[in-house]
């Protein structure tokens, strides 16, 4: 009877301490179970803040080759830490705690890329501000050069005209054998053609050849028996007669002869007076 009890006791006391130990177990599990649920969602955390990091990585941009090829490198590791981030256990804290510094070196990173990549696009936009303002001022000096180019040619070409010696009172007189003035034809020797050179200080100074071509009252020009040639505006022409004088500027009168071979019909004969310059003037003359 006293063994019946013992035993009863032994076997309470067993299913006590069985029931304590199902307790603990139970409870360990419980913890682990967690502990576990916890680092899964460390582990995800950590993934997802991963991910957000290379999409952060993937917006920047820039247009330094260099930094580019810097970026690119960055890219890479993230991504290969997201991959062994995700090839670990949620339970290898140790491994998770790593790779969280990791992530925070890579932030760092990133910031002084961002830094480098505001100032060169700050540095941008003021070299572009820069280049369109010397863009600007080179297209308003470009302006104003052509103005002052324009403004110089018309003041060029104003001297030039201004500097061209002008003619004025061309008279043409018949002279006979005697050097005295006739209307006749057939007691002219020869022809006078006088007219005075305008004073004109700009213009330049020195020998100057005056030319003459007389048209009979046929229309033919009188010529010395072989053509004599001049050029003026580009275009050569025939001359009866020529003088040359030294022309300084002040007003200068002058006569040239035409002396032909009589007789001279009778009729209306003409006289244009030219320099290589300018046509100085016309006359005409009527001989009986």
């Amino acid at each position: 009877m006293e063994n019946e009890k013992r035993l009863k006791t032994i076997v309470i006391v067993l299913a006590a301490i069985a029931v304590v130990l199902v307790g603990v177990l139970a409870w360990m599990w419980s913890e682990r179970t967690g502990v576990i649920d916890d680092l899964t969602v460390e582990k995800e955390r950590l993934t997802s803040e991963m991910i957000q990091l290379q999409s952060d990585y993937e917006g920047l941009s820039s247009n330094n080759d260099s930094l580019n090829v810097q970026l690119t490198v960055e890219r890479e590791k993230v991504a290969q830490l997201i991959d062994r981030v995700k090839r670990t256990e949620a339970t290898n804290r140790a491994k998770l705690r790593e790779y969280e510094k990791e992530l925070g070196t890579l932030r760092s990173i990133m910031r002084s890329y961002i830094v480098q990549i505001d100032s060169l696009n700050t540095l941008n936009i003021s070299l572009r501000k820069e280049a369109t303002q010397a863009r600007s001022e080179a297209k308003e000096s470009r302006a104003k050069f052509e103005e002052l180019q324009t403004t110089t040619d018309q003041y060029a070409k104003q001297v030039q005209i201004g500097s061209v010696v002008k003619g004025r009172g061309v008279v043409i007189t018949a002279i006979n054998s005697s050097n005295k003035d006739t209307d006749r034809s057939s007691r002219t020797a020869k022809l006078r053609t006088c007219l005075s050179l305008v004073e004109n200080t700009i213009a330049a100074k020195g020998p100057r050849r005056v030319f003459i071509r007389i048209t009979g009252p046929d229309g033919i020009l009188l010529t010395s028996g072989y053509e004599q040639i001049f050029t003026f505006n580009g275009e050569q022409m025939i001359y009866s007669a020529s003088r040359e004088v030294d022309y300084q500027g002040e007003e200068i009168e002058i006569c040239i002869f035409y002396q032909g071979n009589p007789p001279y019909l009778k009729g209306l004969y003409s006289v244009d007076v030219y320099t290589e310059e300018a046509k100085l003037g016309s006359a005409e003359l009527s001989l009986r």
